[in-house]
């Protein structure tokens, strides 16, 4: 037990209220996600150093329709992956539960198999590879994760296990035992180091490899999530399995897998004709 255990930051989880409606920091946190991903796509696509010559990308006029399609992806998806893999029991007993978002309750892999059927449609309409589309929107995903783990610190809810370092902290409804703050360990890695790691690549030829960004934020956001996992506290019911593992690790080692794959795919060889 350490001697000293910093205070839990209390912030209220409505943000404003507009009228009768509360706008609360876990919506404001995909909305910001949402907007500051949108411009990277922007400045990614008129770019034309990140490109190589006459290489099929997204236009600045069609990522409004990519932004349409992924955001629908991404709420939908990571809904429904927290009810079909987290708790389908609950809410097969509670139903509307469902589509009670502000409650907290977003996967994401879940949001992940959302975002990349949003992608093949918008692929599919645009004309643009679907490799392209989702190395321009993994280039940018870090800020969403940023911003939607720093709602989880403020909700809060996905609190790390118990320990005794200097930046402990006792979260509210896990009583009075200090806890990893994992939720910003997650924020640092998925986020910030993430982000800043795809933005290097991206500025040196990444994009010019389709497949190479979303490779590397598969094998990025895998062992991210993996080394988090161990400083956060699982669920005993929906997240802990046995042998030490959990759910979020065992749904991220295939993204590793997938990512390494998608790497070595888009530096294999190519022919002098190619």
């Amino acid at each position: 037990m350490p001697i000293f255990v910093l205070p839990f930051p209390v912030i209220d989880p409505v943000a404003v209220n507009i009228g009768p409606v509360p706008l609360r920091w876990y919506a404001l946190a995909y909305i910001g996600g949402f907007i500051f991903g949108w411009l990277g796509l922007r400045a990614l696509a008129a770019n034309d150093a990140l490109w190589r010559r006459g290489q099929p990308r997204p236009s600045r006029e069609s990522l409004d329709d990519l932004l349409v399609f992924v955001a629908f992806g991404v709420v939908i998806g990571g809904r429904l992956g927290h009810v079909l893999i987290y708790d389908p029991a609950f809410y097969v007993a509670h139903p509307l539960e469902i589509f009670q978002t502000w409650k907290g309750g977003m996967a994401f892999h879940g949001g992940l198999v959302g975002a990349i059927i949003g992608m093949a449609l918008y692929a599919h309409r645009s004309g643009v590879p679907l490799l392209t589309v989702s190395d321009i929107c993994a280039t940018v995903a870090p800020i969403g994760l940023f911003f939607g783990r720093l709602a989880n610190f403020i909700k809060p809810e996905m609190w790390g296990r118990e320990t005794d370092v200097p930046w402990a902290m006792a979260f509210p409804g896990a009583g009075d035992v200090p806890r990893h703050p994992s939720q910003l360990y997650e924020a640092g890695l998925e986020g910030v180091a993430l982000g800043l790691l795809l933005w290097f690549a991206a500025r040196h030829g990444a994009l010019k490899h389709p497949g190479l960004a979303t490779g590397f934020f598969g094998v990025g956001y895998g062992l991210a999530r993996i080394f988090c996992e161990f400083f956060r506290e699982p669920d005993p019911v929906q997240e802990a399995l046995p042998n030490g593992l959990t759910m979020g690790m065992v749904l991220s080692a295939p993204l590793v897998l997938i990512g390494a794959a998608a790497i070595m795919f888009a530096l294999r060889p190519r022919s002098a004709t190619a």
